[in-house]
């Protein structure tokens, strides 16, 4: 009886070290798997803030490409606003050319009449 008991608990002994042998193993690769989903983790995060650092320089260059149109039209604009007031004031100018020359034509030919 003892005899049996004894070779019953070498059997479950070692059942139990290829037990925890297994568990070890698995253990070892969940540990593995977890470090290579961390590093996949850590490499998609690096990348993802990449591209949005890529995207926000791209941004700031359209944002100043746009901000120099911006203002160049603008100058435009003033530079036609005051060739429109100096075309006005020529065309005034002009004008009030004319109704003297009108005038003084009209004065003429009544002195010629008579």
């Amino acid at each position: 009886q003892l005899h049996l008991t004894m070779l019953e608990k070498k059997e479950l002994t070692e059942s139990l070290e290829m037990v925890q042998k297994e568990l070890q193993e698995k253990q070892s690769a969940m540990k593995r798997e977890i470090s290579e989903y961390k590093d996949r983790l850590l490499q998609a995060k690096k990348e993802h803030q990449d591209a949005l650092t890529e995207a926000n320089q791209k941004n700031e260059v359209e944002i100043e490409a746009c901000q120099n149109k911006i203002n160049s039209l603008e100058h435009f604009i003033s530079s036609q606003k005051l060739e429109i007031e100096h075309l006005k004031s020529n065309k005034e100018e002009l004008n009030n050319s004319l109704k003297e020359a009108n005038q003084t034509l009209g004065e003429l030919l009544k002195t010629k009449v008579r």
